[in-house]
């Protein structure tokens, strides 16, 4: 009967110092993660959506675990701040702008030369492609990349004077989407202009530029600039860049699991996100339409000078960051054959 006593005596020591050894781990399991994501768009738009469902996902993934709180529209700050709200802790995600912040990307920012790529999808393969990632990846210094993308192929809107050819430009206060293509611009005979994307519209109405560099996308759900513009040049020759990036150290205080999650639910879904932006191309151009705005394709032979320029211009570009001591033109060549790649099973605008 003793021995029974002591024999359940032991067995129960065991139970409790096996709940006591469980009990960090338990606690650990159910802590819950609040985090920021920051931004500079409305939240109205296709990606700022996008964000949303992304953080609802890993908020019902997580069972309550993972709850990121989005702060949209510049709430933050402006939007040549969110690469470094992320760096400094000030966010744990953002998402931004690579134009924002001329000169700070120059190697990702060649992805913006003209004709670079077909499709949001393809320039969004391109960007997260390993030979491409490898060779962007100093530029990245103090954050975690989630990935990295671009918006569907743009064009050119303007307030009052239709462009069908090169000459049509000279001399137009144009405003540009980077340094990329401001300096494609000035190759057209235009004046490049800087307006920040929250002051387009009020640009245009103010008449302090004649037109700009957007997708149709972005002049829909972004800019809402219907009614601004009376002509659209559909060059579809140009894509801007976007990052978007985690706090080194808000990533490790995860636990594994959590960061498995934000992992599976990122990179992974690159194609998913290029497609996205395509799919905005379409409902941007009816809207613009619809608020009286004519599209205009150019002929052949202006297509094919657009075209020269741009090569001539990209040309000087790669020149011009090489004599810096950038590998420039080793980062064009990856790009170039990582685009090719990425058009063998993707969508182009090229194409359609």
């Amino acid at each position: 009967m003793k021995k029974l006593v002591n024999r359940r005596q032991f067995n129960t020591s065991l139970l409790a110092g096996a709940s006591l050894i469980a009990a960090p781990s338990v606690a650990r399991s159910q802590t819950t993660f609040d985090m920021k994501l920051g931004h500079f768009i409305s939240p109205k738009h296709i990606m700022s959506v996008y964000l949303q469902n992304w953080v609802d996902e890993l908020k019902q993934k997580s069972n309550g675990r993972l709850n990121i709180t989005i702060f949209p529209a510049n709430v933050m700050g402006p939007v040549q701040n969110y690469a470094d709200y992320a760096r400094t802790g000030v966010a744990d995600i953002t998402w931004f702008l690579h134009g924002a912040t001329p000169g700070r990307f120059p190697l990702t920012e060649i992805i913006q030369l003209p004709y670079m790529a077909g499709s949001a999808e393809i320039g969004t393969k391109v960007l997260n492609d390993p030979e491409v990632a490898k060779l962007l990846e100093p530029e990245y210094k103090g954050v975690k990349v989630l990935y990295l993308l671009t918006h569907q192929p743009g064009g050119l809107h303007t307030s009052s004077k239709p462009v069908r050819t090169v000459d049509d430009i000279k001399g137009m206060r144009i405003r540009f989407a980077s340094v990329t293509i401001k300096s494609y611009i000035a190759a057209l005979g235009g004046t490049p202009v800087g307006v920040p994307p929250s002051g387009i519209a009020d640009a245009l109405q103010k008449n302090t530029i004649d037109g700009c560099f957007v997708d149709y996308g972005g002049a829909h759900t972004a800019f809402r600039l219907g009614g601004l513009v009376k002509y659209t040049t559909e060059l579809y020759n140009y894509v801007s860049s976007f990052g978007i990036v985690m706090n080194p150290a808000s990533y490790a205080k995860l636990p594994p699991d959590l960061q498995k999650l934000i992992d599976e639910t990122t990179l992974p879904r690159i194609e998913q996100v290029g497609k996205l932006w395509d799919a905005a191309d379409a409902p941007g151009k009816k809207y613009l339409e619809s608020e009286g705005s004519t599209p205009i394709q150019l002929s052949k032979e202006q297509d094919a000078l657009f075209k020269k320029i741009g090569a001539d211009d990209t040309t000087k570009v790669l020149a011009e960051l090489d004599k810096k001591g950038l590998p420039a033109t080793k980062v064009y060549t990856a790009m170039k054959a990582a685009a090719a790649k990425a058009e063998k099973n993707s969508f182009s605008f090229w194409k359609a």
